[in-house]
C-alpha cells in the first residue's frame, strides 16, 4: 500500500487501532452480498447473487457495476438462456447509464434472439422497451411506436403500473423527437397518473423529468424547471443519488439559458458532487462541461477551459461519443470568442465526428451554426451562409426547432454585412417573431421564484432536523453527564497510554521512514527503466505491420463487415495498451479485456484458425483484484507467433485467472509446436528470453516491494512429446477499493 505523506500513515495506523471495525468504503449491504457469494457452493446461485452485487453497484458505484459487466457476460456462456439473456441486459443497462450508445445498442439487438428462445412476457417487454427506444433515437418513429405499444399492452394485461407509466414516457419522448409537442404532452401525462398508482417514487421522478425534458425541448423552460423541482423532490424522499445527479443537472441547463448563472453554478456542483458519491464518471464529466459554461458567461475563460478539458478526459475513458461532442463543440465556442479560430474550428470538427459517429441530428445543426459563425468573424461571408442555411435545413427536419430562430439571427447579420439589405430583414422578421412569441426572457423571474422557493424548503427542512437533534443532544447530555463525571480519571489514563503509544510509534516510524524513502527511490528508479522497456516491448511493431495487412486485404476484398469489426478491436486494443501499460496495477476486468481484443484480433488475422479461453474466478472479481498491466500478454504473443497454433489442427491456447494462497495465480496454455520446436529460429529464441527477463524483473521488484514470494514457472505442455507450452505466474494479490474518484 502506498501513502501520500508520513502523516497519512501516521493517521491511518491510530485510525485502525482505536477503530479495529474501520473499512475502506465498503457498505454493509456490499459485504454482505460480497460474502454470500463467498459462502455460495452452487455456481448457478453464485452467478445470480453476482449478478444482485452487480444491480446494487448500478445505483450505488457505477465504476464498479461496470467493471463486472464483461466477467457477467463471460461467466453467463456456461449456463441457460435465462442467465444469458440477464448478463447481457445488466451489460445493456449499464452501457446506457454510461452513455456508451454504440455498445448499449449492441447489447439490445444482440437480446432480440432470446425473443424466441424465452417464452417470457417480462423478457419481451424488456427487449421491446428498449428496442423502442433504439428505433426511436434512429429517427424510426413508427418501428419505435410499434415496438413500445406492444410492451404496455404487455404491461397492461400484468396490471403493472409502474411499466405502464415507463412505456408512456418512453412513447412521449418518441412524439417529442417528431416535434409532435400536443401528443408527447399526453403521453407524459399518462405517465404520471400511473406513476401516482404506485408505490415507486423514483417511477414518479422519472416521469415528472421527462414531462420537464419535453417542456425544456419546446423552448417552456418555466413549466420545464417546475417538473424537475418536483423530480428533484421525489429523488431526494428516496435518496436516489444517481436521479439527484441527472435532475440537479438539468436544472442548472435551465438556469443558465435564463443567465441565472449563480444558480446555474449551484445546480451543477450539486450534480458532480451527488455523481462522485457512486463514482458516475459520466454524470461528473457532463457536470464539469456544464460549468465550463458558466464560466464562459461569466468571461472566466481560462476557467472554462480547465473545466471542459477535464470533463473531456473523464468522458474519453468511458466513450460517451455525445458528451464529448458537446464539451468540444463547448471548447469551440470558448476559443471563438477569443478569437483563436484554428483552435476552434478544430473543436468544432471533432464535435462534428462524433456527433455523426452517433447520428445527432439536432446537434450536428448546432455546431454547423458555431462554425458559421466562425466564418462570419473571419468575413468569409459565403461559407458562413453555407454552414448557417445547413444548419437550418437539418433543423426543419429533426430537433427543436427553437434553435432555427438563433441562426435566423446570425443570418440577418451576415445578410447585413454582404449588402443583402432584403435577405437581412427577412430573417430579422422571422427571429422577431420568435421573440414576441417566447416566453422565456419573462419565465426568468418565476423560474427564479421557484429555485428560492425549493431551496427554501431544504432550508426548513434542515434547520427541523437540525432542531430535533437539538433536543436529542440536550437530553443526551443531561442523561450522560454523570457518567462523563465518573469517567474523567479514567479517560485521562487512557489518553496517557495514548500519547505514549503515539510517541513510540511516531519514533520508530521516523527511523523507518528514512529507510524505506532510500529504498523506494531506488525502486522507482527501477521501475521506470522496466516501464520504459515494456511500452517498447508490448507495442511489437510486427504484429501493428501485419494487422494494417490485414485491415488492406480487407478492404481489397471489400469485406466491410470483417474490415470494420478488425478495426474497431484493434483500436480499441490500441488504447487499453497505451492508457494502461504506464500503470503499476489495473482492474484485472481491463487485463482480461485487453487479452480478449488481442487474442479476437489474432483470430480474425489468422482466420479463425485457432480457438481460445479465458477463465476468471468469481472470487476475484467481487474483491476487485489489480494486476501489474500486460503481464500475461508476451507469453500469449509467444504462444501464438512461435508456437505457430494457427498451423496445429485443434490449436488452443488458455488463460485462467485464481487466488492461490492469498497469491494471485495465472495459469496460460497453448498445445502449439512447443519451446524445443520453436528454438530453430534464433529471432523467436531471442525474443521469448527478453519477455522471460522481464517478466521475472517485474515479479522480482514486486515481492521486493510487497514482501511475497511470486514466481514464474515455464515448462512443457506435453512434456512427453515436447510440444505446447505451460506458463505459470504467481503474483501478489492486491485488492481495489475506491471510495470515490477524483478529477
Amino acid at each position: 500500500m502506498k501513502f501520500k505523506s508520513f502523516t497519512s500513515f501516521i493517521f491511518l495506523v491510530v485510525l485502525l487501532w482505536l477503530n479495529p471495525n474501520f473499512s475502506f468504503g465498503q457498505t454493509s449491504r456490499e459485504k454482505q452480498l460480497i460474502e454470500t457469494i463467498k459462502r455460495e457452493k452452487n455456481d448457478t446461485k453464485k452467478f445470480l447473487r453476482m449478478l444482485s452485487l452487480g444491480e446494487y453497484y448500478k445505483t450505488n458505484n457505477i465504476f464498479r457495476a461496470d467493471s463486472m459487466t464483461h466477467v457477467l457476460l463471460q461467466k453467463s456462456r456456461v449456463f441457460d438462456d435465462s442467465l444469458r439473456f440477464a448478463a447481457l441486459m445488466y451489460s445493456a443497462e449499464v452501457n446506457e447509464i454510461l452513455g456508451n450508445q454504440d455498445e448499449y445498442f449492441r447489447d439490445i439487438l444482440a437480446c432480440q434472439p432470446f425473443l424466441n428462445r424465452i417464452p417470457s412476457d417480462e423478457v419481451t417487454f424488456k427487449i421491446y422497451r428498449h428496442l423502442g427506444y433504439f428505433h426511436s433515437y434512429s429517427l424510426e418513429f413508427e418501428t419505435a411506436k410499434f415496438y413500445l405499444n406492444y410492451a404496455q399492452r404487455l404491461a397492461k394485461r400484468k396490471r403493472n403500473n409502474a411499466k405502464i407509466a415507463e412505456t408512456n414516457n418512453y412513447l412521449a419522448l418518441n412524439f417529442m423527437f417528431q416535434n409532435n409537442k400536443d401528443s408527447a404532452l399526453y403521453y407524459t401525462d399518462q405517465a404520471i397518473q400511473y406513476a401516482r398508482r404506485t408505490s415507486n417514487k423514483n417511477v414518479l421522478s422519472e416521469s415528472f423529468n421527462t414531462q420537464a425534458r419535453i417542456y425544456d425541448y419546446f423552448g417552456q423552460v418555466e413549466l420545464s424547471v417546475a417538473k424537475n423541482i418536483l423530480a428533484l423532490e421525489m429523488a431526494s424522499e428516496t435518496n436516489n443519488i444517481y436521479q439527484l445527479a441527472k435532475y440537479n443537472r438539468e436544472l442548472g441547463q435551465s438556469q443558465r439559458i435564463i443567465l441565472n448563472l449563480d444558480d446555474a453554478e449551484y445546480y451543477f456542483k450539486q450534480s458532480y458532487d451527488y455523481a462522485k458519491k457512486i463514482v458516475d464518471r459520466r454524470q461528473m464529466g457532463l457536470a464539469l462541461s456544464n460549468l465550463g459554461t458558466v464560466y464562459f458567461d461569466r468571461k472566466e475563460y481560462k476557467k472554462a477551459i480547465e473545466s471542459t478539458d477535464k470533463a473531456i478526459a473523464l468522458l474519453t475513458q468511458l466513450n460517451d461519443l455525445n458528451g464529448l461532442g458537446e464539451a468540444h463543440n463547448n471548447l469551440g465556442i470558448i476559443y471563438r470568442e477569443q478569437k483563436k479560430y484554428a483552435q476552434a474550428s478544430s473543436n468544432f470538427n471533432q464535435a462534428l465526428v462524433l456527433f455523426e459517429s452517433v447520428g445527432n441530428k439536432e446537434k450536428i445543426a448546432g455546431v454547423y451554426h458555431n462554425v458559421g459563425t466562425i466564418f462570419q468573424k473571419q468575413k468569409k461571408y459565403a461559407n458562413a451562409l453555407n454552414y448557417l442555411q445547413r444548419s437550418i435545413e437539418i433543423r426543419e427536419q429533426f430537433g427543436s426547432k427553437n434553435q432555427i430562430y438563433n441562426t435566423y439571427r446570425v443570418m440577418s447579420s451576415v445578410y447585413k454585412d454582404v449588402g443583402n439589405t432584403k435577405e437581412s430583414l427577412r430573417y430579422l422578421q422571422l427571429y422577431l417573431d420568435y421573440l414576441d412569441s417566447n416566453t422565456t426572457v419573462q419565465a426568468a423571474t418565476k423560474i427564479a421564484e421557484l429555485s428560492e422557493l425549493y431551496r427554501s424548503e431544504q432550508r426548513e427542512r434542515l434547520i427541523s432536523l437540525q432542531g430535533d437533534s437539538l433536543e436529542r443532544q440536550q437530553q443526551e447530555r443531561a442523561l450522560t453527564s454523570t457518567k462523563l463525571e465518573n469517567s474523567q480519571l479514567r479517560n485521562n489514563f487512557q489518553m496517557y497510554i495514548i500519547f505514549a503509544f503515539l510517541i513510540i510509534i511516531v519514533l520508530a516510524g521516523i527511523i523507518g521512514f528514512y529507510r524505506w524513502n532510500q529504498t523506494k527511490i531506488k525502486q522507482q528508479q527501477r521501475e521506470a527503466e522496466m516501464s520504459q522497456t515494456l511500452l517498447r516491448t508490448q507495442m511489437n511493431p510486427h504484429f501493428v505491420f501485419n494487422a494494417m495487412s490485414v485491415i488492406q486485404s480487407y478492404i481489397y476484398e471489400n469485406d466491410t463487415v470483417n474490415s470494420s469489426k478488425f478495426l474497431v478491436n484493434f483500436s480499441r486494443l490500441m488504447r487499453l495498451i497505451l492508457e494502461n501499460s504506464p500503470k503499476e496495477f489495473i482492474p484485472i476486468q481491463t487485463e482480461v479485456e485487453i487479452l480478449q481484443k488481442y487474442l479476437e484480433t489474432q483470430k480474425l488475422r489468422f482466420e479463425d484458425r485457432f480457438e481460445f479461453t479465458i477463465d476468471i474466478s468469481s472470487e476475484i472479481i467481487i474483491e476487485h483484484a489489480m494486476i501489474p498491466p500486460m503481464i500475461t500478454q508476451p507469453f500469449i504473443e509467444n504462444a501464438i507467433e512461435h508456437g505457430q497454433l494457427h498451423t496445429i489442427e485443434g490449436g488452443f491456447i488458455t488463460v485462467s485467472f485464481k487466488k492461490v494462497n492469498d497469491l494471485l495465480q495465472i495459469l496460460i496454455e497453448d498445445n502449439g509446436i512447443g519451446r524445443k520446436g520453436a528454438e530453430v529460429n534464433k529471432k523467436s529464441k531471442a525474443h521469448k528470453s527478453m519477455a522471460m527477463k522481464i517478466t521475472k524483473e517485474r515479479i522480482d521488484n514486486l515481492n521486493k516491494k510487497y514482501r511475497t514470494e511470486g514466481f514464474l514457472i515455464v515448462e512443457d505442455y506435453n512434456k512427453k512429446l515436447q510440444t505446447g507450452t505451460k506458463v505459470l505466474i504467481s503474483l501478489p494479490y492486491k485488492e481495489d477499493n475506491p471510495k470515490s474518484l477524483d478529477t
